[in-house]
């Protein structure tokens, strides 16, 4: 005696046959094997079946009034929820050639009338494991991917804090206080979306980019860690000779930064962040430092970053200067549209006034949590 294949659930079995008698056969032997079987007269209803409510498997004959069975099957095939459902063709056609173009519109299996009972009950429960195995994997899959995901958005999210968290500490040296950091990761974003609006900028700003652009600003001034206390905290003015050395920040960031991107070669993230590091300085006129570049030939991510640093320097405390206005920031940065800033990045700045401020303003030089983005 054969044994019966143990489902989960009662299986669900459409029967499309024009012939009376051979779905009231397969009917009853199909319930007595414990199945639950809807017997349909012709293609069309089973279509209209067949979405209603899905079935584990189909039993479709060939030659039928209307549609005939190839035709019901590539219907079938061609509606992508219904197209995993297993089409099994029961049929007195016996040529080659018919069983070729069966499997060829997405049949898994052919039997021929007259069929034996033994033959049928095989089939079909071969098929029907088969479906729920498949459907079972597709699941864990699915299942095992989240986990996949979930954990590299956990690690990603650490890696990202701790990034985060080391940049401040670099910061700490210097006089810049409070949630910079947090600013400038939000104020480089916001400039990017901006720019994604103009048609220069549309296929290159992504929504990558502004994600890369949030996480890599706060490294900009990393470098800094390599500045003696005496000129990075230095009350008055610097000396031509102290100077040269604070701008050395830019180029010890990017050296670090390498050094990380070395080990991992193609990561767009670090990659922006040495771009970063090294070129937010830069000038539009080529007056800047450390290579003296100008306008295009600064990377897009610097340029962002060298307007919303000065931005966010003008409106804080420092113990050489107080506070600016929003208003006379804003007057300051447009009067260096061309000279020291990127027109377009300018005007975007400009047209996004209102919002930086209610930023700054909202983000004030006070001690609070670190803001991380864990979209």
């Amino acid at each position: 005696m054969r044994k019966i294949i143990q489902f989960q659930k009662t299986p669900d079995i459409l029967a499309i046959d024009d012939t009376p008698a051979n779905l009231q056969l397969l009917a009853g032997m199909l319930k007595d094997r414990g199945y639950r079987v809807r017997p349909v007269p012709n293609g069309k209803l089973g279509i209209q079946a067949a979405k209603k409510e899905l079935p584990d498997l189909i039993l479709l004959d060939i030659n039928m009034p209307g549609m005939n069975g190839y035709e019901v099957c590539q219907h079938l095939k061609s509606d992508p929820e219904l197209y995993p459902i297993p089409v099994i063709f029961i049929s007195a056609m016996n040529d080659t050639l018919d069983k070729v173009k069966a499997f060829s519109v997405g049949a898994v299996d052919y039997i021929t009338k007259p069929f034996q009972m033994e033959e049928v009950y095989a089939r079909v429960e071969t098929h029907l494991a088969l479906h729920f195995f498949q459907a079972q994997l597709e699941i864990q899959n699915n299942s095992l991917q989240k986990l996949v995901k979930d954990q590299v958005r956990e690690i990603t999210n650490s890696q990202l804090a701790t990034i985060l968290a080391l940049s401040k500490l670099a910061e700490q040296r210097d006089d810049s206080t409070g949630k910079h950091l947090e600013r400038v990761q939000i104020l480089c974003r916001m400039l990017a979306d901006r720019l994604a609006f103009l048609p220069q900028y549309r296929t290159h700003i992504s929504e990558c980019y502004t994600e890369n652009i949030f996480h890599a600003s706060p490294m900009h001034d990393i470098g800094k860690v390599a500045i003696p206390d005496s000129i990075l905290m230095k009350p008055g003015p610097l000396t031509s000779e102290e100077f040269d050395i604070m701008k050395r920040h830019t180029v010890v960031g990017f050296e670090t930064l390498s050094e990380v991107y070395v080990l991992y070669p193609g990561n767009a993230f670090i990659n922006m962040g040495r771009s970063i590091a090294r070129h937010h300085h830069e000038r539009w006129d080529g007056k800047g430092y450390p290579d003296g570049l100008s306008g295009t030939s600064i990377p897009l991510s610097a340029r962002i970053m060298s307007l919303v640093d000065v931005y966010d320097a003008l409106r804080s405390e420092r113990c050489y200067k107080p506070p600016f206005s929003h208003e006379k920031a804003v007057e300051i940065i447009s009067e260096g549209s061309g000279t020291q800033f990127d027109p377009d990045i300018v005007k975007a700045f400009i047209d996004a006034a209102e919002e930086f401020r209610a930023v700054r303003d909202a983000m004030g030089d006070h001690p609070d949590l670190l803001i991380m983005d864990n979209s």
